[in-house]
């Protein structure tokens, strides 16, 4: 611990000028009343938005320095692409900050209760993982736990009839929703800014979507975690520069944990659940896009043989990836799938005034643009496996 002490100094938490301004900034947001003029003005969210970026974006230096004193870094090998060894707390600075903006707000409810205990347990494994690299049975065991906690709590799918059966296939669907997007956030935490760029995407839309079916609380969570993670870009993507701290695991599967689980707490607005979860899924569809590609691939390839292997496999096949293969650049491909799913956030926001016909119309659309990227990524795995043979 002394050690530890003697190598952190105050000016690595305050480095240079802009940040002096930010932490003036941060002080002028706690000053007694001043939330209360927020709320006064119904500038509620904007407060929620700057208070939780201004703690991210204080913590990440913090965080930064401790993670090569503590030797929790990411190191390079053949199948990432960063080049030197990289900090990987800036989940911890998401978290703190997203915590902070709640219990600093006061808000507060006994669903919330649920999804923030089983994230946390996420966040607590994912973090585990990080420094000492846990089995991926191990960590989907736990998930499996953290889901159970927040359907215990009452969130969990509600669409189907109220008999055995709808019960039975309602929480075998929340099981299948959580994880899948919990594990596919995390696989998306491979290029700088992706995961954290796609969080910030997913929860402005869906703090619009909340805002458009009244539901004023989910606006506030929505809106804390887009300025956590706000607060944290500009450390995991510079400008014509390399992340100087990633999110690790503990960050991606927190954050795609309480973004699958704001979708399944929200109430969309609609007595027609399909119109009324076709919305979020349409924001979200990336992620269920990137999970069912890659699971059918590794299948048809024979790279995965049974569900452990599906597990353990760690490949360089993933949308991100596949893009790049293109020869798209890394930053490019970046911005490439948030337009993509913001393209698609914004047919959600139509669909708010649309009927049944226009729902299915608009998933429809998206299952034809994600097949014209299959498409285009089958192309360049073709082509590149013909330059590779003429190599050979």
């Amino acid at each position: 611990m002394k050690s530890i002490l003697a190598d952190f100094r105050i000016k690595d938490i305050v480095p240079c000028k802009h940040n002096i301004v930010v932490f003036c900034i941060f002080i002028l947001f706690i000053i007694p009343g001043v939330r209360e003029w927020f709320l006064i003005h119904r500038l509620g969210w904007l407060y929620m938005l700057s208070f939780s970026f201004l703690v991210a974006y204080l913590c990440v230096p913090v965080v930064k320095r401790i993670a090569p004193i503590l030797n929790i870094v990411d190191n390079p090998d053949k199948r990432k692409i960063h080049e030197s060894p990289t900090a990987l707390l800036g989940g911890v600075a998401v978290y703190v900050a997203f915590a902070s903006a709640i219990i600093y707000n006061n808000a507060y409810s006994l669903e919330l209760k649920g999804i923030a205990i089983g994230a946390t347990i996420v966040f607590i494994v994912g973090l585990i993982d990080d420094i000492i690299c846990l089995p991926a049975r191990l960590k989907l065991f736990v998930q499996v736990i953290a889901v159970s906690i927040m359907i215990y709590y009452g969130v969990a799918a509600d669409f189907l009839p109220n008999v055995w059966w709808g019960y039975t296939l309602e929480i075998a669907i929340t099981f299948i929703w959580m994880l899948g997007i919990t594990n596919s956030l995390n696989f998306f935490d491979g290029m700088d800014g992706l995961a954290t760029g796609l969080t910030i995407v997913c929860s402005l839309f869906l703090c619009i979507l909340a805002i458009q079916a009244g539901q004023h609380y989910l606006v506030f969570l929505s809106i804390a975690l887009a300025g956590s993670c706000l607060g944290f870009l500009p450390f995991n993507l510079r400008y014509k520069k390399p992340a100087v701290i990633f999110l690790g695991d503990a960050g991606s599967t927190f954050v795609g944990f309480m973004l699958a689980g704001m979708i399944i707490m929200g109430d969309w607005g609609s007595k027609d659940p399909i119109k009324a979860y076709a919305m979020p899924i349409l924001i979200m569809g990336i992620f269920i896009f990137d999970m069912v590609y890659t699971t059918i691939s590794r299948i048809a390839s024979k790279k995965v043989a049974n569900f452990n292997g599906w597990l353990e496999y760690a490949g360089k096949d993933h949308l991100h990836h596949r893009l790049t293969e293109l020869g798209l650049s890394a930053k490019q491909t970046v911005f490439f799938i948030y337009f993509l799913t913001a393209s698609l956030g914004l047919s959600a926001l139509v669909l708010r005034n649309g009927n049944l016909i226009d729902a299915l119309l608009l998933l429809i659309q998206a299952v034809f643009i994600y097949l014209i990227i299959v498409i285009l990524m089958i192309r360049g795995q073709l082509k590149n496996r013909r330059k590779e043979d003429k190599v050979k």
